[in-house]
Order: structure tokens, then C-alpha cells, then sequence
């Protein structure tokens, strides 16, 4: 691998500002409704062009990981004759419900996707990255959007600018198994969005990932007992709650007790590759 040759990418972080369940599907999967919200903090992905085709990967993360997937996938799917080395830094939680694999996957699709000159539009990588995995459209899409479906149908939502305290549970949770749990509620019913008002709806997988995991529950109850409108991510574990500036989440950020890990994160627009999909 050149490492002299190889650029370093942002891949960041999304929260779902609400996210509910509002029933099962016949395909078996679910259908929902959510909203995310991109946010700045970032893993780092490294991509450098190899002339022979293949696609490598280095690091602690294998060869099964999703940026490896995404390459190989759209490498197949347009007959690109390039390849490439593939790195990553991670700073984001694995099982977080912060989107950092699928994160990762739809830079490397933005940046192959221009590096190698595939040409792709926007739709038809966003529609690539839904075969990756639900969460990988939405940073293909680029902007804080309505998701529906199993996330992948988005609609573009401008939201106003935030400040967020996030506290990261030691856990990793399976996404899987908290959809599969009979205690999930899957019937709530539809809101109507735009507009959309911060602090509406609720995370209907909170309740099940707060039993299943203590740690999850303890971080919502310090933040609930701190912040109005503290929730949930995704299927967690992360939780967090929303400011109006940098002080304050700042402010809170500073009383966070020592056996607890967190962040502060300011609500972007776009994603930082967003123009590499145009």
C-alpha cells in the first residue's frame, strides 16, 4: 500500500432524532419513520487508486467489512478498471446506533465513484448503498432527511442549527436482536413531515435496548435528568440530547461523570463529500 498516495476522507456520525416502528413488513423487515440528523463528528476513511484492479484492505476491521463490500459492489456493477487500497481510522462506536459502518461504506462509495470515474448520479448510488445495508443512503444522500421505509426512501429536511452532548454506553448492540424482541412496539402511527418540530416523537427501540442493557439506561437517566427531550440513536446504545449552542452542550458535557464517555457534536447540513456525488 502507498501511503504517501493514499487520501483520507470524513465519513461522519448521524443521529435519528425520532425513529418509530410503525409495523412489520412482508418482506420481514420493518417499516419506519425517522429523521437524521448528520452530525460532525467522523470516522476517517484512506483511499489510494491501484492501476491493477484489486481492492485491498488494511487494518483491524477484515476483509468482510462494509467499505470492502462497497468497493467490490460498485466495482461490479459498472466494470471500473481501477482498484484500490482502502484504510480506516475509527472514532465512531461499533454498535452505537451512529451509522459508522454504514458511514464508512457511502465514502468509499462517493470517493470511488469520482476517483475511478464511474459517473454514477446521486439516485443511483444512493440506490447501490441500499443493497449495503439500511442506514448507507442517507449519507450517500448527503443532507438531514425524512427516512422511510426501512430508512433507504428520503426526503430532504432543512433543520435548524444544534448543538448535541452524545454519551456512549460501553455496549455494542445488535440491531438485529432488538427488532426480533416480542416486547418492540410496532404500531405507532405515522407523522405527518415537513414540518418537523426538535424534541418530536419518540425512539420506539429505546425501552427494549434500556432493559437489555443497564448501561443504556443509566446514560438516558442522567441526560434525561439534565436535558428535556433526551433520547436514544438508532438501536443504540448512544444517547443524546439537544442544545441551541456549543455552551451549553458544552456546559453539560463538563458535569459527565468519570465511569461515563461522551462527545460534543454540532448538527452539520450537508455532508462534507456532498458536492462528490454531483
Amino acid at each position: 500500500m502507498n501511503d504517501a498516495a493514499m487520501r483520507w476522507l470524513p465519513a461522519p456520525a448521524k443521529l435519528n432524532l425520532f425513529l418509530h416502528v410503525l409495523g412489520r413488513r412482508a418482506d420481514g423487515y420493518h417499516e419506519l419513520q425517522t429523521v437524521f440528523r448528520l452530525i460532525d463528528r467522523c470516522d476517517r476513511v484512506g483511499v489510494a487508486l491501484r492501476a491493477d484492479g484489486e481492492v485491498r484492505f488494511s487494518g483491524d476491521y477484515g476483509e468482510a467489512n462494509l467499505c470492502v463490500r462497497a468497493a467490490r459492489l460498485l466495482k461490479a456493477r459498472t466494470g471500473a478498471a481501477l482498484g484500490a487500497d482502502l484504510a480506516l481510522e475509527k472514532r465512531l462506536p461499533v454498535g452505537g446506533g451512529l451509522g459508522g459502518g454504514s458511514s464508512d461504506a457511502a465514502t468509499v462509495l462517493l470517493a470511488l465513484n469520482r476517483l475511478w470515474g464511474c459517473g454514477l448520479s446521486r439516485a443511483a448510488l444512493a440506490a447501490l448503498a441500499a443493497e449495503l445495508g439500511a442506514d448507507v443512503p442517507v449519507f450517500v444522500f448527503g443532507r438531514n432527511a425524512l427516512g422511510e421505509g426501512r430508512g433507504e426512501r428520503l426526503t430532504a429536511l432543512d433543520l435548524p442549527p444544534a448543538w448535541y452532548l452524545v454519551l456512549v454506553p460501553q455496549v455494542a448492540v445488535s440491531t438485529a436482536e432488538i427488532f426480533a424482541d416480542p416486547a418492540l412496539t410496532r404500531d405507532t402511527k405515522r407523522l405527518t413531515i415537513p414540518p418537523f418540530f426538535p424534541g418530536q416523537g419518540r425512539n420506539d427501540l429505546e425501552a427494549v435496548v434500556a432493559r437489555r442493557h443497564p448501561e443504556v439506561a443509566a446514560a438516558l437517566a442522567w441526560l434525561r435528568d439534565r436535558a428535556a427531550g433526551a433520547r436514544m440513536t438508532g438501536s443504540g446504545g448512544c444517547v443524546f440530547a439537544e442544545f441551541a449552542s456549543a455552551a451549553q452542550a458544552e456546559a453539560l458535557a463538563a458535569q459527565v461523570p468519570a465511569r461515563m464517555r461522551g462527545f460534543v457534536a454540532r448538527g452539520l447540513d450537508r455532508h462534507p463529500l456532498y458536492d462528490w456525488a454531483e
